[in-house]
Parts: structure tokens; C-alpha cells; sequence
């Protein structure tokens, strides 16, 4: 019974990277040669789809906290044979990436953790080029009330983060934002762009 348990969820997992992966290509508008970066990636599956999109005369950076959290997405890249991706050690108030490297940067379920949101927003905005686009999957507090400051987003019954002030805050960086897409439950889409 565990392993239908485990597989079905493995199953459900997939098909989210696979729905997110499509939403985050097009809003994100990703074509091949582009730069692209994921901002806190996890296992990497959203990575390895991106570049993908990007083909081989594409570049992807992928970024994690944490030794353990590197060396698995690494091993992720590696098993995926995709050498248009480099990892790199991110941190809690800046991307790590070289300025004006990226056509597109885009992060799931990482935003509500941002203790710092304007520090982090500035390294966002500077590591895009001019017209670049930035795109944010994230979810509200399941109460639908937020903490009061964004270093208490992630805990808690009011962990989560609105979309009301994702864009608030990108605005306040200097992006202009595009969209704000409800998805279904409590998941939500901001895409922004750094202006031209």
C-alpha cells in the first residue's frame, strides 16, 4: 500500500513540474539561445525542463542553499546530461548571478521565504537584462492572513505570502508587473518584467 501511496504521489509531483514547467515557458516567454535562472530549484526538475527549452546554445543557471541542497541538484544536472546548466550556491539576500545575465529568472515556492525582500528583489532586478522578464509561483497563508513582516512568511499558519504583495513589493524594486494569475487552491503566478 506504501508504494502506491508513494508512487502516486510521485506521479502527482511530476505532472505539477510538468503543468509549471509549460505556465513558467510561456509567461516567461523562453526561447532557444535564451539565459534563464532558477532561483532556489530544489530538486531541479523545473530546471532541467528549462533547459531543455533552451537547447544547447542556451544557458541556464540553477541556484540552492546549503551543501547537501547543491550536490543533489547537481547530481540532478548531471544525470540529465545538460551541460548548458551551472549550478551555484545562492543566498538568502542575493541571486549570486553577474549582472544583466539573464533574458528570464523565475523561482516556485521560494519568494515567502525572503526575510530580506528588497535586498533580494535589487539582486533579481540587476541580474536581468533590460526587458527581462521574472516570473514567481508562490501560495497565500492557508488563513489567507500574512505575517506582519516577511522574515515570519514561513512559519506558522500564516505562512505564505499574497500576491497582492509579491507585486507590491517587485513594483517598489523598479519592475513593471504584467500579470497576476490565480491558480487553483491557494497557488498563485506574478510575472514581471525589468523595464526596456
Amino acid at each position: 500500500m506504501l508504494a502506491v501511496l508513494l508512487g502516486t504521489a510521485s506521479a502527482v509531483c511530476a505532472q505539477n513540474d510538468a503543468r509549471d514547467a509549460e505556465r513558467l515557458i510561456k509567461a516567461l516567454e523562453v526561447k532557444t539561445g535564451h539565459t534563464v535562472a532558477e532561483v532556489g530549484a530544489g530538486g531541479g526538475a523545473l530546471t532541467v525542463a528549462m533547459a531543455r527549452e533552451v537547447g544547447p546554445t542556451g544557458r541556464v543557471y540553477s541556484s540552492e542553499l546549503g551543501e547537501s541542497r547543491i550536490a543533489s541538484l547537481q547530481t540532478a544536472v548531471d544525470r540529465a546530461s545538460l551541460p548548458q546548466v551551472t549550478v551555484l550556491a545562492g543566498a538568502t539576500v542575493a541571486t549570486n548571478l553577474p549582472d544583466g545575465c539573464c533574458d528570464a529568472l523565475f523561482m516556485r515556492v521560494v519568494y515567502h521565504h525572503f526575510a530580506d525582500p528588497v535586498t533580494m528583489n535589487a539582486s533579481l532586478f540587476s541580474a536581468l537584462k533590460p526587458g527581462g522578464r521574472l516570473a514567481i509561483i508562490d501560495f497565500v497563508p492557508r488563513g489567507g492572513r500574512q505575517a506582519e513582516t516577511p522574515d515570519d512568511r514561513d512559519e506558522g499558519d500564516r505562512h505564505g505570502v499574497s500576491p497582492e504583495t509579491v507585486a507590491a513589493e517587485l513594483k517598489h524594486a523598479g519592475f513593471e508587473v504584467l500579470s497576476v494569475e490565480r491558480g487553483s487552491d491557494r497557488d498563485f503566478m506574478v510575472v514581471a518584467r525589468k523595464p526596456s
